[in-house]
């Protein structure tokens, strides 16, 4: 099932940039297996994100990885944490399961998509 149809103006609202994952920790309040991510969005700065990435991800390789999110959400409460943004990523079968999006190659952080 599709979602649907949005305009251009609708897809510019959203600003998608790449960061890079600076530490991780274990999201032990969240209800579902998560981390607590810090991300370097380069003149954006340092922003915060819970993310449900645990299946497939382990804290160590996580860290230094570049990966793209939607930076201009409002903070999210989740639990005692306040999300700052959307770390984007695939489903597999499992919603559980979820593979990171990131550019194929190195590129600056803060960098938009489009």
């Amino acid at each position: 099932m599709t979602k649907p149809e949005i305009s251009w103006s609708d897809f510019e609202k959203i600003d998608i940039r790449v960061g890079t994952i600076i530490s991780v920790n274990d999201f032990e309040k969240a209800r579902n297996p998560s981390y607590q991510l810090e991300i370097d969005f380069g003149d954006l700065g340092i922003k915060k994100s819970s993310a449900q990435i645990t299946a497939l991800n382990q804290k160590d390789d996580l860290i230094g990885k570049q990966i793209l999110a939607v930076v201009n959400f409002p903070k999210k409460q989740i639990a005692n944490f306040f999300s700052e943004c959307l770390v984007l990523g695939v489903y597999g079968d499992n919603k559980s399961e979820v593979t990171l999006l990131s550019p194929s190659l190195p590129v600056k952080n803060g960098l938009e998509v489009g």
